[in-house]
């Protein structure tokens, strides 16, 4: 219950600062979490970035403005942070489909993006198994590419990025370099998390000895504690979303600053996951 009430502060502070500069650092504060910690948990809760979520929501009450008000479309669009009428044009025509001048017109159709509220949803009735561990530096390589936060936009962008490997000979080629079957399972690392995306990488733990081909990245791991979640099944999506809304709210912790993983091993049809995500006990 804390936790829900520590969130809808949250989401009253946002409410309020929408005409105003927000700061991560208070939403955190609010929130009892570090401002990381927030900018991972947000996505994983609601399935937009947080970023995106004050977007939708200026954008929904500049367009009540400008309906009920005579105010002026360049004194609106500075009051939600948009610093030229150009900018907030693009804007505003993305998300409802029509120019600020327009949502004045009678008949127009608008866009409303509601306020969030978090509720009490009974769960906890599935157990979920998990391990904190100490682990040392490591290393992994492979190939990247760029994935939205958005987490709808997300999975279809990873299906299309790991049938492309599997077409392109890129799985083929990590295992060749490990000495393993072509289609044995290769881990998945999140990182680099910037704004509204982060870099996804399909690959394994690095040999020593093994020099990264061109074409191919490494990843440099630093000495963590480690929240390890197993699933048999390999529904990691699934997972993901449980223990942001399940695990962590309860648990004591929060999410630490690095990379996240998803390990998978065997082969197909035979494949088990985990989820690894770098921890720190809350202050």
């Amino acid at each position: 219950m804390e936790w829900l009430e520590r969130m809808n502060r949250a989401m009253d502070y946002i409410e309020a600062k929408l005409a105003d500069e927000i700061s991560l650092e208070e939403l955190a504060k609010i929130a009892c979490c570090s401002t990381y910690h927030f900018q991972r948990m947000f996505p994983f809760i609601t399935g937009i970035p947080l970023s995106e979520y004050i977007r939708r929501r200026r954008l929904t009450m500049a367009a009540f403005e400008l309906k009920t008000t005579g105010a002026k479309v360049i004194d609106v669009a500075l009051k939600y942070g948009y610093r030229s009428p150009e900018a907030f044009a693009r804007a505003f025509r993305q998300h409802h489909g029509v120019m600020p001048a327009s949502a004045r017109d009678p008949g127009v159709a608008l866009k409303a993006w509601p306020r969030m509220t978090f509720q009490l949803s009974v769960k906890g009735d599935v157990e979920m198994n998990y391990l904190i561990e100490q682990r040392g530096p490591f290393e992994l390589f492979g190939v990247w590419s760029e994935i939205s936060l958005n987490l709808q936009e997300a999975f279809g962008q990873v299906a299309r990025f790991r049938k492309q490997c599997d077409e392109d000979g890129s799985v083929d080629r990590i295992n060749g370099l490990l000495g393993r079957f072509g289609n044995c399972a290769l881990h998945a690392a999140l990182f680099d998390h910037k704004g509204e995306t982060c870099k996804y990488m399909i690959g394994y733990h690095l040999p020593k000895g093994l020099d990264v081909p061109d074409g191919m990245s490494r990843l440099s791991v630093p000495a963590q504690t480690w929240a390890v979640f197993p699933d048999p099944q390999c529904e990691l999506p699934k997972l993901w979303q449980r223990i942001y809304t399940e695990w962590f709210p309860t648990s004591g912790y929060e999410q630490a600053e690095g990379p996240q993983f998803e390990m998978y091993y065997g082969m197909p049809g035979y494949t088990q996951g985990e989820i690894w995500i770098p921890v720190r006990k809350k202050a």
